[in-house]
């Protein structure tokens, strides 16, 4: 199902407005009897062991008793249901989290909810010849083991589920322990909604208490057949290291090019909108801005008319030792404490005050500045001065980091732009839009909120949890020609 940005725009005013569609009953719903014995909350149990049987006893009766067509109705009702709930979660998730923006939440979860494909994407290929026909299909892995971040976790679990479910899977949440509870009250609604709609229970689990403890008894539980992850690197090397195949969504810190034939006020409308899109938190967002010399005064001149705040060389280094913390071994790392929170707030630290209408601060710094070379994941946002487009793309590379994650460049020059997503090879390149435009938000294409860099399957949709299988049919078979 698609849907343009113009309709996901009104839909987001809507629900701001208060008429986003009438909210489903929160009543628990009678304790499921799971497979085996355990009792399940509605897709919630205390014991991972539990949660994995559960889930495998429905992944056969998935597999073996519903159509697709079942799929695609079971799916929309996921859709309708999360809808409905868009407004409660997105509340729910600033309140435990403490991080981000409820109106851009409120965007990100229509995105996830309206934009990611259902098995529709499945298609079989065939070829007809002399020695018979071959078709090859998309089949369910099985049971999926899937951990979520606590920067996008309702829309993370909306997002797998439908494309994990539509590929014939069911799943196994391990989600962030700070975010525990709106990613519990999310499941039980889906698995609810599922229900209704003529599904079987425990299509998604989950434990209560979520560990990475639990994560290792999945890694090593036969019945888990693939783990997928969206969270740090740390998280997907520890993945990659369980021995069984992985889909892994890692860190990045995605550079932005503003060259000398670009369009300046585009440029400073969309790195603004698209960098401080709650508050930073997303991976995929700009990070820092490498802008060449004649492009450079212009460029802060249209950030700070969009309503960025332009810190002063003392304010910046006060910030750094606020928001920055000392690194073991050297260098620096982020103080998590100012993740995703609001630029006001981060400001009033060194004694600046600005409206809370001002979503961004940003500042003039050299290329290996803390801030350039450290992924902050809050709305402050470092910009270089460079002499050369090929110095701008020199830094650009050095300050991603080899993560291969997302970059995007402002320009008129498509040989500027083919040399840069050469050397950037990123899984994510955006030109002249802002870097959420890469993942359907505001931009074609479908939606993901796992993109799988790391392991290569990049944007994630029903196909990446498939495995490819081959029917034959020889002799000429059904070959009529």
């Amino acid at each position: 199902m698609d849907i343009s940005s113009q309709e996901i725009e009104a839909i987001v005013k809507q629900v701001l407005a208060g008429m986003g569609g009438a909210q489903t009953s929160s009543a628990p719903a009678a304790y499921t009897a799971a497979p085996g014995g355990a009792a399940g909350d509605r897709g919630v149990f205390e014991n991972v062991d539990d949660a994995v049987e559960a889930a495998w006893k429905a992944q056969r009766d998935w597999a073996a008793n519903y159509k697709i067509e079942d799929r695609q109705r079971i799916i929309e009702a996921i859709r309708r249901c999360a809808r409905a709930h868009v407004e409660e979660w997105c509340h729910k998730i600033v309140e435990e989290t403490g991080m981000g923006r409820y109106e851009d939440k409120v965007e990100k979860h229509l995105a996830v909810i309206n934009k990611t494909p259902g098995p529709e994407c499945l298609t079989t290929e065939a070829k007809s010849g002399d020695a018979g026909l071959m078709l090859e299909e998309y089949a369910p892995f099985g049971v999926i083991c899937s951990i979520t971040p606590t920067t996008n976790p309702t829309e993370t679990i909306i997002n797998n589920t439908i494309s994990m479910i539509a590929g014939g899977n069911t799943v196994v949440f391990n989600v962030h322990p700070r975010a525990k509870r709106v990613s519990a009250d999310c499941l039980q609604a889906l698995n609810t909604a599922i229900i209704e709609a003529g599904g079987p229970a425990n299509l998604i689990t989950m434990t209560r208490e979520p560990t990475m403890e639990n994560v290792d008894k999945m890694a090593a539980n036969p019945k888990i057949r693939l783990m997928a992850g969206t969270g740090g690197m740390g998280m997907v090397n520890a993945l990659l290291r369980s021995g069984k195949k992985c889909i892994g969504a890692g860190a990045g810190n995605p550079p932005v090019i503003v060259d000398e034939t670009a369009d300046i006020e585009l440029a400073g409308r969309k790195i603004y909108e698209g960098a401080s899109f709650d508050n930073n938190i997303l991976c995929f967002a700009e990070k820092e801005v490498f802008a060449v010399n004649t492009a450079y005064d212009g460029l802060l001149h249209e950030l700070q008319k969009q309503g960025a705040y332009l810190l002063n060389k003392a304010q910046t280094e006060q910030l750094v030792n606020i928001v920055l913390q000392p690194k073991k071994g050297g260098g620096h790392e982020v103080n998590k404490k100012w993740v995703g929170k609001d630029a006001a707030r981060i400001l009033e630290t060194i004694g600046v005050h600005v409206p809370d209408t001002c979503r961004l601060a940003i500042c003039e710094v050299p290329a290996d500045h803390p801030f350039v070379l450290v992924e902050q994941m809050m709305p402050v946002l470092p910009i270089v001065r460079c002499q050369s487009f090929e110095q701008a793309v020199e830094d650009a590379v050095v300050a991603e980091h080899g993560n291969r994650h997302t970059a995007s460049i402002f320009s008129k020059d498509v040989d500027h732009m083919t040399r840069f997503a050469r050397v950037i090879e990123t899984t994510i390149y955006v030109k002249n839009s802002a870097t959420k435009a890469g993942v359907g938000i505001g931009g074609e294409g479908h939606c993901t909120m796992t993109i799988a860099g790391p392991t290569g399957e990049g944007i994630t949709c029903a196909k990446s949890f498939c495995r490819r299988r081959r029917c034959m049919l020889a002799e000429g078979g059904l070959r009529i020609i």
